[in-house]
């Protein structure tokens, strides 16, 4: 048997809808430029002339002899100016990298599904999961776009967009290092089982191999990494967080039917509701085991509990890109809002300028989308990779579906002897390839992969809810209106 067998089929089929379909038919630009978003169109200069009664062209009043040349000011207006912007429809706007990594995600989520199936009915034990693959793939995508995006930040001199980040990166580092010192008891992630059976699963394969070793590496150092690279992700999501808080506010004041506003209020709690599912004595022990009188009778099995976070976490990960439309379309009236603002203000502004404010707002729409779409992308896939490495399940069943069984024995070599006899150099490359990966199988086991995952994806909602709860607060409270 091949070593992935039919998902190279459904790899290669994937990589052509890509190429041939996905250029005609792409979700990423449904979702922004199928006509329900709407932007506002900056005044050109002449409309601006005819609106502050300057309506003759040519040389202005203000202009002055300097060395003999005519030197002109810019055209000013006054600020209180009777303006109304006019609206267009978003049909086409420059969005190559996120139309890349939403086309690509949902590329990969079909090879995820596909691929859960194909396992769910055939049950192969030696092909590599190639869709984990493809979940990487996206997570390195949606990770690098937002590295990009905060060193922008970084390279502007005058705002305070650096030291926001530089800040934000050391709260999360000692929030992570809070939080890896919490027992079990209270975040139940599975790190400590998870780092116990692989330093032991470890230490085995060096002794069969004939080394001698205390372990790759010790409990603290790997929590000091991990509590870095936990910082980074922070400092990555904190815009992202500061701009929902933002979209949010805005969303709620220009919606007024009762279901929307919910379902927007929802939304913006789902990571606090994320954050939740891992606190034991919250979520788990109440639910598993309520008190009901006397005695406390459990409601589902670990398993099933360990399901229904998955799907809940799948849900609101739905939820939150069918409200994505909401929270743009409130990003883009912005440029009402500021123009509403200015006619509150006295004196004068000069038409460029006028014509800045406004446009860059519709301009600066593909990176507010890949703010809003990375996040979603990387917790979700985080969560299908904790599904298929941590060994959960799809299904809800009334008893447990897997007690996680742990070979820390060597994979026998009676296959290599088989398949060399059978004759051909490809079974036995083949054979040694599935030997090798059952090997690292012995030592990355799915209670290293529940534990790591676990904590990732209860991080990563953790960052968001931090850093849009502080926009939330700073936009309703410390924002001069």
């Amino acid at each position: 048997m091949g070593v992935i067998g039919i998902q190279l089929v459904v790899t290669m089929v994937m990589a052509s809808v890509m190429q041939k379909i996905i250029p005609h038919y792409s979700l990423a630009r449904w979702l922004l430029c199928n006509g329900s978003l709407r932007w506002y169109q900056h005044p050109t200069e002449e409309e601006l002339r005819i609106l502050a009664g300057k309506q003759q062209k040519g040389k202005s009043k203000k202009d002055r002899k300097y060395n003999g040349h005519i030197e002109s000011k810019p055209l000013t207006i006054p600020k209180d100016i009777d303006l109304h912007l006019e609206t267009k429809s978003v049909t086409e706007v420059d969005t190559l990298e996120y139309q890349w990594l939403v086309d690509f995600t949902v590329a990969a989520t079909v090879v995820y599904l596909v691929t859960e199936v194909y396992y769910s009915l055939m049950k192969p034990t030696q092909e590599m999961n190639i869709s984990l693959v493809w979940c990487l793939l996206v997570l390195s995508f949606a990770v690098k776009i937002l590295f990009s995006l905060t060193t922008h930040y970084f390279k502007v001199e005058d705002g305070g967009e650096r030291s926001l980040c530089v800040t934000f990166g050391f709260f999360f580092f000692v929030k992570a290092m809070a939080v890896l010192i919490v027992t079990e008891n209270y975040l139940e992630f599975g790190l400590e089982t998870g780092f116990t059976n692989f330093s032991d699963s470890a230490m085995q394969f060096l002794e069969k191999q004939g080394l001698e070793s205390q372990g790759p590496v010790s409990k603290l150092t790997f929590k000091f990494f991990l509590a870095i690279f936990c910082s980074l992700i922070g400092a990555f999501l904190t815009f992202p967080g500061l701009r929902l808080a933002q979209m949010h506010l805005d969303a709620l004041s220009l919606t007024t039917g009762k279901i929307k506003q919910t379902l927007l209020h929802i939304n913006f709690l789902a990571p606090l509701f994320m954050v939740l599912l891992w606190v034991k004595p919250i979520t788990k022990d109440y639910i598993m085991n309520p008190p009901l009188g006397k005695e406390s009778i459990p409601l589902m099995t670990e398993a099933t509990f360990d399901t229904l976070r998955l799907w809940l976490i799948v849900l609101l990960c739905a939820l939150r890109l069918a409200m994505m439309r909401s929270h743009l379309q409130a990003y883009l009236n912005l440029a009402q809002k500021c123009v509403d603002q200015m006619k509150k203000e006295a004196g004068r502004i000069s038409t460029v300028e006028l014509q800045k404010m406004v446009a860059r707002v519709f301009y600066y729409l593909c990176v507010i989308a890949l703010q809003y779409v990375a996040p979603l992308v990387i917790l979700l896939h985080t969560t299908l990779l904790l599904k298929t490495l941590g060994n959960h399940s799809w299904g809800i069943y009334p008893e447990s579906v897997s007690a996680l069984p742990v070979d820390n024995n060597m994979p026998s070599h009676s296959a290599d002897s088989d398949l060399a006899s059978a004759g051909g150099k490809v079974k036995v490359t083949v054979t040694q390839i599935t030997v090798a990966l059952s090997s690292l199988k012995t030592i990355f086991t799915p209670l290293l992969f529940r534990g790591l995952l676990s904590f990732m994806t209860w991080w990563i909602a953790a960052c968001l809810f931090s850093t849009s709860l502080f926009g939330l607060f700073y936009h309703q409270y410390l924002t001069v209106a």
